[in-house]
């Protein structure tokens, strides 16, 4: 890998945005308006509650927004580019009105919905195929200059859960991220505009999840930072014995302190506060 790339602290994102992660790391809320997302398929579907929540996120610390129009959960069924686009794009519309300062992410693996989401104000493109889902993906990228989240994921969304198997995940997940690395580069996306995602629980069992968090520290590659998602998923159920969603919610507080202990910058959860507050405590002991 060139040597000379930027250094990971510094995020570039569209509209001539940035991100310092120099000092402290940063959360990203989750905004799903979907009707059957895992967590909170449902509530956010109507424009204004959607604002509503993005806005309350925002106040409870949340440097960005990542507003999603399709389900990702295994075995979601697939949306159209026509209903993910009426899905997100008002939202995102309400959002840059009301909040212009915000960052804002389009969680989508259209190339087509990402376009115009960057247009409507989006400045990050977080794409869990990993620009390999749509052809078209790694230009709108390059043209709109967003910022870019590649994830790790092993199959489809709806095919991801049928018994993965890797021969050795940390070896894997870094080597799916050089080679999306030049891939990138090579379309014209800036080095320092990418970010990069294990994709926790995306084509893992439970034993590759705990993996590579452990390893969190072994997953940077080219100085490039992390984005951990591991928000209410279904492997923390398995750790605590528990099927209940809001069970969930303070042992991901638990692991974003532990995955910033290792580094780890940025942090996608559906509850802001407490995982704002793990962090800037984990921060302060560790004297960051």
């Amino acid at each position: 890998m060139n040597s000379d790339l930027p250094p990971q602290r510094l995020w570039q994102c569209g509209h001539g945005r940035a991100l310092d992660l120099s000092q402290r790391g940063e959360i990203m809320g989750i905004l799903n308006v979907t009707p059957d997302s895992f967590s909170d398929g449902g509530e956010f579907i109507d424009v204004e509650a959607a604002l509503d929540h993005a806005c309350k996120m925002l106040d409870d610390g949340a440097a960005i927004i990542d507003v999603g129009g399709e389900s990702t959960r295994p075995g979601a069924a697939e949306v159209s580019e026509e209903d993910e686009l009426t899905r997100v794009v008002p939202v995102i519309e309400a959002l840059h009105r009301q909040r212009p300062d915000v960052l804002i992410s389009i969680d989508t693996a259209k190339a087509r919905v990402a376009e115009a989401a960057c247009d409507a104000g989006a400045a990050i493109i977080n794409d869990v195929t990993g620009l390999r889902g749509d052809p078209r993906m790694a230009e709108v990228a390059a043209a709109t200059r967003a910022g870019v989240i590649i994830m790790h994921m092993q199959g489809t969304p709806r095919t991801m859960q049928q018994a993965p198997h890797y021969e050795d995940v940390i070896a894997e997940v870094r080597a799916f991220f050089e080679t999306q690395l030049t891939a990138a580069l090579a379309a014209g996306i800036a080095a320092e505009a990418i970010v990069f995602d294990p994709g926790i629980g995306f084509g893992k069992t439970l034993e590759h999840n705990l993996t590579l968090i452990r390893h969190l520290d072994q997953l940077e590659v080219a100085g490039r930072p992390l984005l951990l998602g591991v928000s209410r998923k279904s492997f923390i159920g398995k750790v605590i014995g528990s099927d209940q969603l809001e069970d969930r919610a303070w042992p991901t507080v638990a692991l974003t302190s532990f995955a910033r202990e290792l580094g780890v910058p940025l942090h996608r959860v559906h509850e802001v506060k407490p995982n704002v507050e793990a962090m800037r405590m984990t921060e302060a002991i560790l004297n960051r």
